[in-house]
């Protein structure tokens, strides 16, 4: 694949965006400029290096690892300007202003590179009247370029080009997006507010339209529209103080300015109108989140919602009836006859959104995008929707659906009076085939993009009725068994992929993984550890051993703990690489499993950490182990060094079940090592593993030789167990705390030796083995896990 060298990126701007577009290409390892004006007083950077600062104070955080703010150089239009002839790309994000972002083109022009991108991250400016501030030179360069907030965590980026955007750079900018940047792209036509904020604004504002005319407050509208209606958890009015009420009103404000009757003649402009509750909260300064007041508003531990008959703030708790509740859980076809048939107000209020959003989308799907595909993406990557409008109304049966949608504005019960388009009737089933997805615009099905970054993505996100291939259907299947599947796509590398929920290691996955072992090592270059969704592993399956539990006790665990523990030593010295190939959570088990791999390629979005703390244990399937053996792995690297000041961090890390919050810390954490890879996208995960796996075997692999090493001992443990009493004195941790910490202690130090004393990994895990069992026969430990496995959250005792 032909790569856009991006060396250097400059971002404009260091207001929100800007400084948060600026962290997530550090993240990425991309070298930024960040620029902003100059101070009035003090030093010239002052705006920007504040902006940068600041970064680290953030939650969500934008960064992967605080630290890292100091990589993004702060700069200033006064006395910087040279430094953008380094660059290979220029993002502004700048105000929404057009006369603000014309007068800064005026003034960059001359100094970018005459290779260079420029792109402005805007939410809903003309691209091409942005582009009439630019010399002709540089328009063939230009796009828009629309990141959404936060940018490390929101997967969608919208590409918008121009008359005068040569396809060339579109392309160039589309790979370092998705490949380098990690990102879901989705190219929008030059038309207000793009796709996502287009369709899914007039979303919102349908559904505060039509949660008055039901009399809805807007707790219950939040608990109907979130994750049990396939939609991001945080509904709509709380998504809108989190987006802000202001950014909101700015959006919504673009729909008037652009769409009115005499200008693109859209029939639901009216019901663009500002709705008086926004109105009345932004008058009052009541911005959302970032100000603590807008639906919604936090008093103390409580959370209060926006009373608006009364304009006051009143208790929260608003829940679904239980019958929509069922409903909801119901197939798509059905789902949505119940909703329209039920006399049921919510069922009412639900299906009149429904209708207006498949009324919204396909009446301007011709003006807006290249294809239904690009407005299902837009709604899944940039509004959390678990499925796209069109493919919602393409499960629920497309022409049923239609005839519902065209009798309700038949009636007057739409938004506007526009009928749907005749395509619509033309006797499809849909907007997604395998042949591509349909453009309204050029009357014709159109395929995915083929550019080169694609061909990365074995199994790329997909649609409903495109035909995507089931990854744990596809390839040759080598062996199988209630919670493994062992299969190839190439013939020469093994994927061993997890089947059980979370992916939970249960003693028929150990077997499971034996076995692709054992395949690999006959006949392949090397295995990969990979399933196709957010989870490598959540950890050991607690509930498969309880029969064993109840029968036998902890001494009919310590076997299977064994065995736990012999698969993670046959992994780590396969004659073959394992490549762990990590995604979402690697906690517990699957943390061991990772770090007992050849290697790991992990998403930058991956959350590993031991943390059976949390359920009254200790590690028990080599993670202690591999903490002591690191420990003494980097202590000889450093002659005369105390191996307990290598040890404190690891030590720490499983007392206090920390757990790294993205690729980059767990990094600093020691659970991924320099030389693992981190991968920006998810949809890349497996074609890198499977690469690294056969240039590990290509370049000679062996494994490890297994070698005893020293331990830090007695003396160390005593040292622990010293800061430990402090803290559990001055109540910062409980008595099984301190007593689970104490038993982590003895098997990071090697138990009661001397320091120094050498040891082998079977030793160390055979203590791990023996707290592990003696700690399920606790009354504390047993009340941690029944608590966890009753109620999914932590019990502290």
């Amino acid at each position: 694949m032909s790569r856009f060298n991006v060396r250097q990126v400059a971002v404009l701007g260091a207001g929100v965006m800007g400084a948060q577009i600026a962290a997530h290409l550090v993240n990425v390892q991309v070298p930024v400029i960040l620029f902003d004006l100059p101070a009035k007083e003090g030093p010239k950077s002052a705006i920007a290096q504040k902006a940068i600062d600041n970064l680290k104070k953030l939650k969500p955080a934008p960064l992967g690892v605080g630290d890292d703010a100091s990589r993004i150089r702060a700069a200033n239009y006064e006395e910087h300007l040279d430094l953008l002839k380094d660059c290979d790309l220029v993002i502004e994000a700048i105000a929404e202003r057009m006369d603000w972002k014309h007068d800064l083109y005026a003034k960059i022009a001359p100094f970018i590179a005459p290779h260079a991108i420029l792109a402005s991250n805007t939410s809903g400016l003309s691209i091409t009247t942005l582009s009439d501030g630019l010399p002709d030179a540089l328009k063939p360069r230009f796009c828009g370029i629309h990141f959404f907030n936060p940018p490390r965590y929101m997967y969608l980026v919208e590409l918008i080009p121009t008359p005068t955007t040569e396809a060339r750079y579109l392309d160039q900018l589309e790979t370092f997006v998705t490949s380098t940047v990690g990102k879901g792209v989705v190219r929008a036509k030059d038309t207000p507010n793009f796709i996502a904020n287009r369709v899914g604004i007039a979303g919102m504002l349908a559904t505060i339209h039509e949660a008055q005319q039901f009399g809805l407050s807007v707790d219950l509208v939040d608990d109907l529209t979130g994750k049990k209606f396939g939609r991001a958890s945080s509904g709509t009015f709380r998504t809108a103080d989190v987006v802000g009420l202001d950014t909101m009103a700015h959006v919504i404000r673009t729909l008037q300015d652009n769409l009115g009757p005499d200008k693109a003649n859209d029939p639901f402009f009216p019901s663009y109108a500002t709705p008086p509750v926004l109105s009345a909260l932004i008058a009052k300064g009541a911005l959302g989140q970032k100000v603590g007041a807008g639906f919604y508003k936090k008093a103390g531990r409580d959370i209060l919602r926006l009373d608006a008959a009364k304009g006051e703030y009143v208790p929260s708790g608003g829940k679904a009836d239980p019958i929509i509740d069922r409903i909801l859980k119901k197939p798509a076809a059905e789902r949505l006859k119940l909703l329209r048939e039920s006399s049921n107000p919510q069922a009412q209020f639900l299906w009149a959104i429904l209708r207006d959003s498949f009324h919204y989308v396909a009446v301007h799907l011709a003006t807006i995008a290249d294809s239904a595909r690009e407005v299902d993406f837009a709604m899944r990557w940039g509004f959390g929707a678990k499925q796209g409008p069109f493919e919602l109304w393409q499960e629920a049966g497309w022409q049923q659906v239609a005839k519902w949608v065209q009798e309700d504005i038949d009636a007057g019960k739409a938004l506007c009076n526009a009928p749907l388009p005749a395509w619509v009737f033309d006797g499809r089933t849909g907007v997604h085939t395998l042949e591509g997805s349909w453009s309204a615009a050029a009357g014709t099905y159109v395929p995915r993009s083929a550019l080169p970054v694609y061909q990365r993505q074995h199994f790329p996100e997909s649609l409903v009725g495109a035909g995507a291939v089931d990854p744990l259907k596809s390839g040759t299947e080598v062996f199988r068994n209630e919670e493994v599947r062992v299969w190839t796509l190439d013939g020469e590398v093994l994927i061993a992929s997890i089947t059980a929920k979370l992916h939970l290691i249960s003693p028929t996955v150990t077997e499971g993984l034996l076995k692709a072992v054992e395949l690999a090592e006959a006949g392949y270059q090397g295995l990969v550890i990979w399933s196709p969704d957010d989870v490598f592993s959540a950890g050991a399956n607690l509930e498969s051993l309880m029969p064993v539990f109840m029968k036998l006790g902890a001494k009919g665990i310590a076997p299977e703990e064994k065995k736990l523990q012999d698969m993670m030593l046959r992994v780590r010295y396969a004659s073959v690489p394992v490549v762990a190939a990590v995604r979402g959570m690697a906690l517990g088990g699957g943390c061991e499993l990772a770090v007992h791999c050849a290697q790991r390629v992990a998403a930058m979005e991956s959350y590993v950490g031991l943390v059976e703390v949390g359920v009254g244990l200790i590690p028990g399937g080599g993670g202690l182990t591999y903490v002591a053996r690191r420990a003494a792995e980097r202590a000889a690297s450093v002659p005369g060094s105390d191996l307990l000041a290598f040890l404190k961090d690891g030590f720490q890390a499983a007392a206090m079940a920390t757990v790294g919050t993205s690729a980059l810390e767990s990094r600093k954490l020691g659970y991924l090592l320099d030389s693992d890879i981190v991968v920006p996208n998810k949809d890349e995960l497996l074609h890198v593993a499977l690469s690294q796996a056969k240039a590990l075997a290509n370049a000679g692999y062996r494994a490890p030789v297994k070698a005893m090493f020293p331990v830090a001992g007695r003396s160390a443990i005593a040292t622990i167990k010293a800061s430990l009493v402090g803290m559990r004195d001055g109540g910062f941790i409980s008595q099984h705390d301190f007593h689970i910490a104490s038993l982590i202690a003895d098997v990071v130090c090697g138990g009661e030796v001397d320091a120094g004393t050498l040891v082998t990994e079977e030793y160390l895990m055979a203590l791990e083995r023996k707290h592990f069992c003696a700690l399920l026969e606790h009354p504390k430990s047993q009340e941690r896990i029944m608590g966890m496995l009753q109620t999914g959250k932590p019990v502290r005792n």
